[in-house]
C-alpha cells in the first residue's frame, strides 16, 4: 500500500477516535448540566421552604419558637450547602463545555487533515504517471 493511502487510513481512524471522544465529552457535558439543573432546583426549593417557615410565627410558647428557629436554621444551612454544590456543579459544567469545544475542534482538525489527504490520493490516482522513457514491450513482462 502506498504511503499516501496508509496516511489516509491513519487519518480516518484518528478522525473516528476523535468523533468518539467528542461524543463522550458531549455526554459528560450533558450529565453535568443535568446535575447542575437538579441542584439549582433543590437549592431553590429548600430556600423557599426555609423562607416559608421563617415567615410563620405559629409558635405558642418559647420552646416551640426555639424549635422552629432551629429548624429554619437547619433548612437555611441545607440551602446554603446546596447552593455551594450548585456553584461547584456550574464550574464543572463550564469545564465540561470547554472540553466538548476542544474535542470538537480536534475532531474537525482531524477531519480536515483526512479530507486533504483524500484529495492528495485522488489527485495522485487521477493523474497518470509519465515515465521518463518510452516503455518497450508489454505489461506482461
Amino acid at each position: 500500500m502506498p504511503p499516501e493511502l496508509r496516511r489516509l487510513k491513519r487519518l480516518q481512524r484518528l478522525e473516528q477516535v476523535r468523533a468518539i471522544a467528542k461524543q463522550a465529552a458531549a455526554q459528560d457535558a450533558a450529565q453535568a448540566e443535568g446535575t447542575l439543573h437538579q441542584l439549582r432546583g433543590l437549592a431553590e426549593r429548600t430556600r423557599s421552604l426555609a423562607n416559608g417557615y421563617d415567615a410563620r410565627s405559629l409558635a405558642a410558647d418559647g420552646h416551640a419558637l426555639r424549635q422552629l428557629s432551629q429548624f429554619v436554621a437547619g433548612l437555611s444551612g441545607i440551602s446554603a450547602s446546596t447552593e455551594r454544590d450548585a456553584q461547584a456543579a456550574q464550574a464543572l459544567a463550564d469545564r465540561k463545555q470547554q472540553e466538548l469545544a476542544l474535542a470538537e475542534r480536534a475532531r474537525a482538525a482531524a477531519e480536515t487533515r483526512a479530507e486533504s489527504q483524500a484529495q492528495v490520493v485522488a489527485l495522485r490516482l487521477a493523474r497518470p504517471e509519465l515515465s521518463a522513457r518510452r516503455t518497450v514491450g508489454t505489461e506482461l513482462e
